[in-house]
């Protein structure tokens, strides 16, 4: 039993034995004592302050041997819910419970972050991608044993719950969400999620994992907005590795550096953005946040336009691409709101 169910437990019992001694005093007492007299003996007696009798018990052998029993049973009961208090704090069930509060509070302040559902080895690796990139998130599984293990050093926000289910995908905060990352063990699982995130936010992104490509049809119907095969992935990886090393060395060493986090990034260009209207050479973007402008994603044909030039003018709801750290990123995004 553990010490949460150990402390309920002691409340119980002693509540039993409180409301046995104040029935128990009062019908061995008879007329002569009132239910206060009863109450009051019964708390001096529970509590072994012993300041005095109301009543005369040496008058009445039956309320002395009932006062006996009653005495033993209380020390018993006063024995057990000290053990239980005491096993509750030291094995840190309040503090738990006072840290999920807490990270309860985190999590209801948190706006534009994403939701990963899952726990396992695509998991680990979306957890420390938006470590790296500064990105806030928020786990949901019913293991906190896998939530831990996740990054052991860091102070991650989790929902402990089935992520297929709405309670806990409202407290992650989906409605304020900007997208969930389905990557549970089955394609059963994972489309189930993809089901209930959508029902709850429908302009919200989802992408899921698909290990089976004959899932993915069912995924884009059910919600997704993109499906991520494994082992496409791993596929298309070993075929770069082998036709264009020099590229991939290029990309694994912006993933894996150490000393700086650079990604490609994207920042899109809202109608009341400053930006609109002007030309890259006007915006002086790279000037102000040193990210490099790739591409410019067109918002009239979604087609990319490559390196661009500094005539390029920027317009509404563009999607501007970079290579950036997570600090350009932020800086990309103060001079587009």
């Amino acid at each position: 039993m553990n010490s949460k169910k150990k402390l309920l437990l002691s409340v119980i019992i002693f509540i039993f034995v409180f409301i046995v001694g104040v029935v128990g005093f009062k019908i061995i007492g008879g007329q002569e004592w009132s239910l206060l007299d009863s109450l009051y003996m019964t708390v001096i007696t529970l509590s072994t302050v012993g300041y005095g009798e109301i009543q005369d018990l040496s008058q009445n052998p039956a309320a002395r041997i009932f006062a006996v029993f009653f005495i033993i049973t209380c020390l018993g009961t006063i024995a057990f819910a000290v053990s239980s208090i005491t096993s509750f704090i030291v094995e840190g069930e309040l503090k738990d419970i006072l840290g999920r509060k807490k990270m309860e509070k985190k999590i209801s302040k948190l706006k534009e972050h994403y939701i990963i559902c899952g726990t396992g080895e695509t998991a680990h690796t979306i957890i420390h991608e938006l470590l790296l990139t500064k990105k806030k998130f928020v786990i949901v599984d019913p293991q906190l044993d896998k939530i831990q293990k996740m990054a052991p050093d860091q102070d991650l926000l989790y929902v402990l719950g089935d992520p297929a289910d709405d309670e806990f995908l409202v407290k992650a905060g989906i409605e304020r969400a900007k997208g969930v990352l389905c990557s549970l063990p089955t394609d059963e699982a994972n489309l189930f999620v993809t089901i209930t995130a959508r029902s709850l936010n429908p302009k919200i992104r989802i992408v899921t994992k698909g290990i089976d490509i004959r899932s993915h049809k069912k995924m884009f119907k059910a919600g997704s907005n993109a499906v991520v095969s494994p082992a496409f992935i791993g596929g298309m990886r070993m075929v770069s590795e082998m036709v264009r090393p020099a590229v991939v060395s290029f990309l694994d060493m912006m993933l894996r550096d150490r000393e700086q986090t650079i990604r490609f990034e994207e920042v899109f260009v809202h109608a009341e953005s400053p930006l609109v209207g002007k030309t890259l050479a006007e915006a002086r973007i790279r000037e102000k946040t040193g990210a490099l402008l790739v591409a410019i994603r067109r918002a009239e044909n979604f087609q990319y336009e490559y390196n661009p030039g500094k005539e390029a003018a920027i317009k509404a709801n563009d999607v501007l691409i970079f290579i950036a750290t997570p600090e350009m990123q932020q800086e990309l995004e103060k001079l587009t709101i």
